[in-house]
């Protein structure tokens, strides 16, 4: 089964509440490899003017990867997971993300292409605070191989 064209556009639910903690920070900022206080030092963040300690850029795709995954699991769209392999991933900001956040995410499929013996599909992830904030946006560009 093809991927479904008929998806481009659609809109799923928001995600439920991803509330962000200082230590899933520290845990993400030790497996990226980021070393900065900002990430493990509420202090030094607040000295910089952050009302805590901030996450790395890429700690987005953790709000947006159970959201993402109900989006690429929905049966209508007829994803093979078996055969994907992850493109590309883009992140925009209005500010950063910090422990204390409680975030939800909102997927859009974008587009879906065929590409020779493959298909893409692109992703827009709009992730707010439970009050409305705008905190920034994810891209995503997964690739399903041809058969």
């Amino acid at each position: 089964m093809a991927i479904n064209p008929d998806y481009v556009g659609r809109t799923f639910d928001p995600s439920e509440p991803y509330e962000v903690s200082r230590v899933k920070i520290a845990e993400f900022a030790t497996a990226v490899g980021d070393s900065s206080p900002l990430c493990r030092d509420r202090a030094a963040a607040q000295a910089v003017g952050y009302p805590d300690v901030i996450a790395p850029p890429t700690f987005a795709i953790v709000v947006n990867a159970a959201n993402g995954a109900r989006v690429t699991h929905d049966p209508g769209l007829g994803v093979n997971y078996a055969m994907i392999v992850h493109g590309e991933q883009g992140f925009s900001y209005a500010r950063p993300i910090h422990a204390g956040d409680v975030l939800v995410s909102q997927t859009t499929i974008e587009s879906i292409r065929p590409v020779g013996s493959m298909t893409t599909l692109t992703t827009v992830t709009e992730i707010r605070t439970v009050d409305g904030e705008y905190v920034c946006t994810a891209r995503s560009t997964l690739v399903e191989r041809g058969a």
